[in-house]
């Protein structure tokens, strides 16, 4: 069995107004990740995914480049504790 965790990252550049939290929900949905992703006041795109460890490396990666019109100036991630989430939601 595959270790299964949850990172909390946040996504700095041009990520607002470009559908980055759609892409990242199409992303998560096509990696069967969990959690949400939501826009900061600041900015950034706050990002809460649980899933495989393959999985969530394979999402992370997505996170540094994210979708056409986005332009990912930095990201950073924590492992936090296991959550039970039923889908990838956009707050």
């Amino acid at each position: 069995m595959q270790k299964k965790i949850c990172v909390h990252c946040f996504v700095s550049g041009k990520v607002q107004g470009v559908w980055f939290r759609a892409g990242t929900q199409d992303k998560a949905n096509e990696l069967d990740i969990t959690g949400w992703a939501r826009n900061l006041p600041d900015g950034r795109v706050e990002v809460l995914a649980c899933g495989t460890l393959e999985k969530i490396a394979e999402l992370c990666s997505w996170l540094k480049m994210g979708p056409e019109l986005a332009n990912v100036t930095d990201v950073t991630y924590e492992e936090i504790p296991w959550q039970d989430h039923s889908r990838f939601a956009v707050k």
